[in-house]
């Protein structure tokens, strides 16, 4: 089993930006990345990140999120700046398993962009 910890959410007001953390267990992932769910909506990607380096962003968030990931601490972080109302959400940290294939999810964390 694999536990994701998640930090980082919080409210900010239209413009603002936050940094959401994901740390796991020492183990060697081979896509890590975020996924939201907004108000009466699926959870749907953000971004992901391969351990090549490769990113995929939704439409939505290109040019003002920024995925990153730092392997020796088994984490990965979502910079997001020049947030928006419809950003608002829960905040969930997704990561597959090398070794395995295997996915997990971490518990979420909210994020409210709001004036």
């Amino acid at each position: 089993q694999v536990q994701l910890v998640e930090s980082g959410g919080g409210s900010v007001r239209p413009g603002g930006s936050l940094r959401l953390s994901c740390e796991g267990p020492r183990t060697i992932y081979s896509i890590m990345g975020w996924y939201r769910q907004g108000p009466g909506k699926q959870r749907s990607l953000v971004a992901t990140m391969k351990d090549d380096g490769t990113t995929t962003y939704a439409d939505s968030v290109k040019g003002r999120f920024t995925i990153s990931r730092e392997n020796l601490k088994n984490s990965v972080y979502l910079q997001m700046n020049n947030l928006k109302p419809e950003d608002t959400g829960v905040y969930f940290c997704n990561v597959e398993v090398w070794s395995n294939g295997l996915t997990y999810w971490g518990q979420g964390t909210q994020v409210t962009v709001s004036s």
